[in-house]
C-alpha cells in the first residue's frame, strides 16, 4: 500500500482521483481549502485536512511519510486569472513552489503535477506536441508553465522525481455546472436545465480535445507507478480528437445563442504518443456516448 497525498482532493478531478486511489487500497491524505472544492466530494475513507497550499509551514508536516504527491490544487479557469492575476499567481505558482518544497523536505518518491494544454496557446500546427514552444495567453496558462519549470528545477537541483501532465479539457462526474469554475459542457447542461439557450462564444468554430476524467485519473496513477517517468517529463493527456463548440452544442441539443468572443486559443488537439510510450496509457472515454448518458442522468431529453 502506498501513502498518497492529493492537493485539491475535494475538487472535480482531485476527488475522482482520490476515489480511484482509495478503491485500489492506497492510504490517501487530502489537502484542500474548499475555495473551489466541495465537502460532498470528499471520500470518507481518505483523511481530510482543510489547509491552504499558500501556507507552507502548515502543510509541511502532512507530507511526512508520503510516497506520491498528486498536485491538483489550483485556482482554475482562465477568466479568473485575467481578473485576479496577483491572487491566482499566489495560489497557482507560489502554491506549487510550496508543494515542491514540502515534498523535497519529506523526500517523497514522486510528484505528479497537474498542468494544462492552455500552456500551448495558439500554435500553427496540430496536433500539439510537448516539444512545441509554449505561448501562454493568460496568467493561468503562464502559472501552469511556471509550475512545470519548477518541477524541472526541483528534479535537476534537488533530485526530486517529478512529472507534469498537460490535461486537455476534462469532463466527467462532478464537473462544475455553474459559477466561475464551470467548464463549457457543464455550462451548456446547466443552461438547458434552467430553460435557457446555450451561450456559444464567438462563431463556435473553436475546437477542443475533450478528455474523460476517468482517463485523466488513470494517467495520474500510471505516472506514479511508472519507472519510465520522474525526470521532469511533460506529457500530454488528451484523447487526440477534437470537436468544435458548435458540434458540442449539437451533441447536447437544444437552442443556442452566440455571444462575443473571448481571448482563448483557437484549437487544441493532443498528440498523445508520449503518454502511450512512457505510461502505456490509452484514452477510453467517448464524448458523444458520455453526453447521451449524462443528459439522461440529468433528466434532459
Amino acid at each position: 500500500m502506498a501513502k498518497c497525498l492529493v492537493t485539491g482532493g475535494a475538487g472535480f478531478i482531485g476527488s475522482n482521483l482520490v476515489d480511484a486511489l482509495v478503491e485500489r487500497g492506497e492510504e490517501v491524505i487530502i489537502i484542500d481549502n474548499l475555495s473551489t472544492g466541495r465537502k460532498e466530494n470528499l471520500n470518507p475513507k481518505a483523511k481530510f485536512h482543510q489547509e491552504d497550499i499558500r501556507n507552507l509551514e502548515e502543510i509541511k508536516p502532512l507530507f511526512n511519510g508520503i510516497d506520491f504527491v498528486f498536485h491538483l490544487a489550483a485556482w482554475p479557469r482562465v477568466p479568473v486569472s485575467i481578473k485576479e492575476p496577483l491572487l491566482t499567481h499566489d495560489i497557482n505558482a507560489t502554491g506549487t513552489l510550496n508543494v515542491l518544497l514540502a515534498a523535497r523536505e519529506a523526500k517523497v518518491k514522486k510528484v505528479i503535477f497537474s498542468s494544462s494544454s492552455s500552456v500551448y496557446g495558439n500554435q500553427e500546427k496540430m496536433p500539439l506536441e510537448e516539444s512545441m514552444e509554449p505561448r501562454p495567453m493568460s496568467p493561468y496558462a503562464l502559472h501552469k508553465y511556471v509550475g512545470e519549470q519548477y518541477c524541472r528545477l526541483f528534479n535537476e537541483l534537488y533530485d526530486l522525481p517529478t512529472v507534469s501532465l498537460r490535461y486537455f479539457n476534462v469532463y466527467g462526474k462532478r464537473q462544475p455546472l455553474e459559477g466561475t469554475y464551470a467548464l463549457v459542457i457543464g455550462i451548456f447542461i446547466n443552461q438547458l436545465l434552467n430553460d435557457k439557450p446555450m451561450t456559444i462564444t464567438g462563431d463556435g468554430t473553436n475546437r477542443r480535445d475533450y478528455t474523460s476524467v476517468i482517463d485523466i485519473v488513470r494517467a495520474n496513477i500510471m505516472a506514479a507507478q511508472s519507472e519510465n517517468v520522474g525526470k521532469a517529463e511533460i506529457i500530454n493527456i488528451g484523447r487526440g480528437e477534437s470537436y468544435s463548440v458548435n458540434e458540442l452544442a449539437q451533441m447536447i441539443g437544444g437552442p443556442s445563442v452566440y455571444i462575443p468572443p473571448r481571448i482563448e486559443p483557437k484549437e487544441s488537439l493532443a498528440d498523445n504518443s508520449l503518454a502511450k510510450d512512457f505510461l502505456g496509457w490509452q484514452p477510453t472515454g467517448d464524448l458523444p456516448e458520455w453526453i447521451k448518458g449524462y443528459k439522461k442522468e440529468m433528466g434532459l431529453k
